[in-house]
């Protein structure tokens, strides 16, 4: 399996840190008030996992799964001391062979959908949704589209890429602009619920969708 984040995942953390002065951890968590204790939760990627704690204090079910065997190793040594209402499964596989369809109560995307090319994101998407039970949520924190304003449009893609450079030249991710993760959730039926979004730099940098599967 691939596992191009064994080297640069802690640089890549360490600088998306910097980068959104903390607001990428705060947009990841932004959906959590809407996980009950007992929910099914599933996470598309650990990353540093403080999102996925979050959620296991909460009393989640939680399911954590990626295709990066470091990624997941880190992770577990975190929370190898913590004790949670209910053990966080971890499982080590490529997300696209995962296949608990309907199953989970809420899908956790976090800034995981970004690293993909456009031939691949939407059918990786529909995936992730279908693994979300009939009214159950889908989650997605990422950075935020455009706005109309010319200026304030071209800032924010400038900002986007900036940081998209930084993961093509460190982690061979896929050039492309700031999806829109909105129209494609509503393109697959989904109803949005609840939109938030995060500041940096006088403007809305990233957002996180709350969406409904019917």
């Amino acid at each position: 399996m691939s596992d191009r984040y064994r080297f640069v995942g802690p640089l890549c953390d360490f600088a998306a840190m910097i980068f959104s002065a903390g607001q990428i951890d705060k947009c990841k968590t932004a959906m959590h008030d809407h996980i009950k204790p007992g929910d099914k939760v599933l996470f598309a990627g650990v990353g540093q996992g403080a999102d996925v704690i979050a959620a296991a204090e909460r009393g989640a079910r939680v399911t954590v799964v990626d295709i990066s065997r470091t990624r997941v190793d880190i992770f577990s040594q975190r929370i190898s001391e913590r004790q949670f209402l209910h053990p966080v499964r971890q499982i080590h596989m490529d997300i696209f062979k995962f296949e608990e369809y309907g199953n989970f109560d809420m899908v956790c995307i976090n800034f995981f959908l970004n690293v993909f090319s456009r031939v691949v994101v939407l059918p990786l998407l529909e995936h992730l949704t279908r693994l979300a039970r009939e009214d159950g949520y889908v989650a997605i924190s990422d950075f935020a589209p455009p706005s109309g304003r010319p200026i304030a449009g071209i800032i924010q893609s400038a900002y986007w890429y900036v940081a998209d450079l930084f993961l093509i030249i460190f982690a061979n991710n896929a050039l492309h602009p700031i999806y829109d993760y909105q129209d494609m959730l509503e393109g697959l039926g989904l109803t949005i619920e609840e939109v938030k979004y995060c500041r940096v730099l006088f403007d809305n940098r990233y957002y996180a969708i709350l969406a409904k599967r019917h």
